[in-house]
């Protein structure tokens, strides 16, 4: 039973910690866009899409799926530099 608990409070606590990071990262894209836009019009707009569809999920709740698209927009703009 302690272990079910214990499961049950982490997975909820993870899931809250993910929501957090969400925004940060959309944060940090936004800057980076306003800073050091891609000179590529095609890598511009995949990763204003993936910034929206990011956003998306993150307001419906869908943290870990959101922290992936997020993370595929920050490797575009990385990349792109």
């Amino acid at each position: 039973m302690r272990r079910l608990v214990a499961f049950l409070a982490t997975a909820l606590l993870s899931t809250s910690l993910w929501a957090m990071h969400c925004p940060a990262d959309m944060a940090k894209i936004d800057a980076l866009l306003k800073s050091d836009p891609p000179s590529d019009a095609a890598v511009l707009a995949q990763v204003r899409q993936l910034r929206a569809e990011g956003e998306s999920l993150h307001k419906a709740g869908d943290h870990s799926q959101s922290l992936k698209v997020l993370g595929k927009a920050l490797k575009l703009l990385e990349a792109s530099e």
